[in-house]
């Protein structure tokens, strides 16, 4: 099973697989010549060992066929990220990044899981890719610099924005444990004075109760200004990739759409499945020319998984419905919007009638 025909490897090229974790590497090259691939452990992050054996590979095998062959190389995407892949392009190296939920494994039980077969699978699925077999896994688009810095801010506010409301909760949570009502406390936390507070039954607030509610309080303004801080960053501050800057800007002059959604459409070029999208000069004026943009990313990363960028996408399309003013591209959002929810429903009916047809067969 490990084994790999020999006829299906390609003599111009060594295609390697990485098996990245924390605190070691482990390379896999297969050589034409050879059935099974050839293991080398590298400390984790030592990327000049890493090139060390591929260049010592590659002058190996030149030395055998005669002229130098092209290398690619696969890994999964996770800890390390990009910043590997965008290293090894950079020294004339193929690098593909792989999705790790799209491998096909082996269903019938229990698998092993070590480093070992790990990258032999990730070997394997590489050569059959290059083979032409595009169905076994799904690459994951290698974003730039800039591209993967401008997803920072809408990122750290959403995390900081269910921070805030942990925060709002969990003071609502304590006041009302006291039966202490109706205060508002995301636009009341500022002037609230928890020493003045009075309990349900007439007392004034525990010490210590009173204490941990003012240190709730300072946490929450502490959120509270880096949110806005955050958010004067995204709308004044500059941002190195022109065309996403033009993008949003373009999509704020919509009626109805904000800044959070507009930066979130604006920032999703495609999701990060590596998808060819061919788009025509469009001749409409430019606001729809920006709506067929937004849908075609939405699209795409709702069909990849990222469905955080189509449900914005609806929400939006859902604002332009109730506060638009019934203009021609309102009517088209309108149309567009039962696009995602056939695809919604179909995907659901699918995974039934596949769950129900694999209960028939077991039975």
């Amino acid at each position: 099973m490990d084994q790999t025909s020999s006829s299906a490897i390609s003599t111009t090229t060594l295609h390697c697989a990485l098996e990245l974790s924390r605190n070691s590497w482990l390379l896999a090259i297969q050589f034409p010549d050879r059935e099974q691939p050839s293991l080398y452990p590298i400390e984790g992050g030592n990327t000049e060992k890493l090139m060390a054996k591929l260049t010592a590979a590659r002058d190996c095998w030149a030395k055998v066929s005669g002229s130098p062959p092209a290398i690619t190389l696969c890994y999964e995407v996770g800890y390390d990220a990009f910043w590997l892949a965008r290293f090894l392009m950079g020294r004339g190296i193929e690098c593909l990044v792989i999705d790790p939920g799209s491998l096909q494994v082996n269903r019938r039980g229990r698998r092993v899981k070590t480093d070992r077969v790990d990258v032999k699978m990730l070997l394997r699925t590489l050569i059959a890719w290059c083979r032409g077999e595009r169905h076994v896994w799904s690459l994951v688009r290698i974003p730039s610099i800039d591209e993967e810095d401008l997803r920072r801010s809408h990122r750290e506010r959403g995390r900081l924005v269910r921070e805030r409301t942990a925060h709002i909760n969990r003071i609502k949570g304590l006041l009302f444990g006291q039966g202490i009502r109706g205060i508002n406390v995301k636009s009341q936390y500022k002037t609230l004075a928890v020493d003045n507070l009075v309990t349900g039954d007439g007392h004034r607030l525990p010490p210590r109760l009173a204490c941990e509610i003012a240190r709730e309080i300072q946490r929450l303004a502490m959120v509270q200004e880096q949110i806005a801080k955050i958010e004067r960053e995204r709308d004044t501050a500059p941002t190195p990739c022109e065309a996403t800057e033009r993008k949003r800007h373009l999509l704020l002059q919509l009626k109805s759409i904000g800044p959070a959604i507009s930066a979130l459409l604006s920032e999703r070029r495609g999701g990060h499945r590596a998808v060819d999208v061919h788009r025509k000069p469009y001749s409409e004026p430019a606001s729809k020319t920006l709506i067929v943009e937004a849908v075609g990313n939405s699209l795409i990363s709702f069909g990849g998984g990222t469905a955080g960028a189509a449900m914005a996408f609806v929400a939006a399309n859902m604002m332009q419905l109730f506060y638009g003013n019934g203009s021609t591209a309102s009517r088209w959002l309108h149309q567009l919007t039962y696009v995602l929810v056939v695809i919604s429903v179909a995907g659901f009916i699918a995974g039934i009638c596949f769950a129900s047809t694999a209960v028939t067969t077991s039975l």
